[in-house]
């Protein structure tokens, strides 16, 4: 890695694990000068014969629920989609309605907004589980409270255990699940281009991300080797939830940007690469 004075990505190989957005990534990283390789690390799978969204609504119809939280745009939307065969979407936004609801984030947000409704409360920048609680303490008396969380694709036990320790009564709400993509191969690849020292900059937008990424190089035999190679290039995480999955396997990212939106990341990252390579030289 050449650390010549730069103010862009010009002639850095640039890994991402992004799949949903992933030509949105690649284009990114070329605009500034990247070379983008971009292996998705995940797919979508909706649950299959999931009873937990109609659990959900059937206890708001009983009136046994206080506060939902909603924790993501996409499972806001495919629980919606999985009532549709019990609940017209007039029903669906009424009964969503009886109760206080929690987003966090814009995503959520705007799944709302299209069935005419807004959250009472909205989990600020950098929208973790501290925003949630937080957003919580400052408005509500937890204890004894009914709270459903819709779940995202793992289950976020930090979110839980504090709403339990707080003294409320917790329904978790599973919409989806992650998995890997179908097409490993590209992974897999992009796996090894890391352990060869082959890449300059390794960027993750999530947490599951870096899950699926330590399983496919496990399934190689490369999670020994992974971490201290990653460790070597500039590691990149979009914000606070994805640098907590790294610290987990012992790595801590070189970046994380002000906000955690993939355009303004790699912006900033191309304005700031010049001093983040110098400085990880110098240790």
């Amino acid at each position: 890695m050449e650390s010549s004075s730069r103010s862009s990505l010009q002639g850095l190989k640039v890994i991402s694990f992004e799949s949903r957005r992933a030509k949105e990534m690649a284009e990114l990283i070329r605009r500034h000068g990247g070379e983008p390789i971009v292996a998705p690390s995940m797919r979508e799978v909706p649950l299959a014969e999931n009873s937990a969204p109609l659990e959900l609504f059937q206890k708001i119809e009983d009136r046994q629920i206080d506060l939902v939280v909603l924790l993501t745009g996409v499972g806001t939307r495919t629980m919606v989609d999985a009532l549709a065969i019990h609940y017209s979407r007039e029903r669906i936004a009424a009964l969503l309605g009886r109760v206080t609801i929690l987003a966090r984030g814009p995503k959520p947000v705007a799944a709302l907004k299209e069935l005419g409704l807004q959250p009472a409360f909205t989990a600020p920048e950098p929208n973790t589980w501290k925003e949630v609680l937080a957003v919580l303490d400052s408005s509500v008396q937890l204890k004894g409270k009914r709270i459903a969380v819709q779940e995202y694709g793992v289950t976020n036990q930090e979110l839980l255990s504090g709403l339990e320790t707080r003294g409320a009564k917790i329904l978790r709400v599973p919409v989806y699940r992650w998995a890997l993509p179908d097409d490993i191969a590209p992974l897999q690849a992009a796996i090894r281009e890391i352990v060869a020292t082959k890449a300059d900059i390794v960027v993750f937008t999530s947490a599951i991300q870096v899950e699926n990424v330590f399983q496919v190089a496990q399934q190689g035999g490369l999670d020994t080797k992974l971490p201290k190679a990653l460790a070597r290039t500039l590691l990149v995480s979009i914000g606070p939830v994805c640098s907590e999955a790294l610290a987990r396997l012992g790595l801590k990212p070189d970046f994380e940007p002000e906000h955690p939106k993939m355009g303004f990341m790699i912006g900033e990252l191309a304005s700031s690469v010049q001093k983040l390579l110098s400085a990880k030289h110098q240790n």
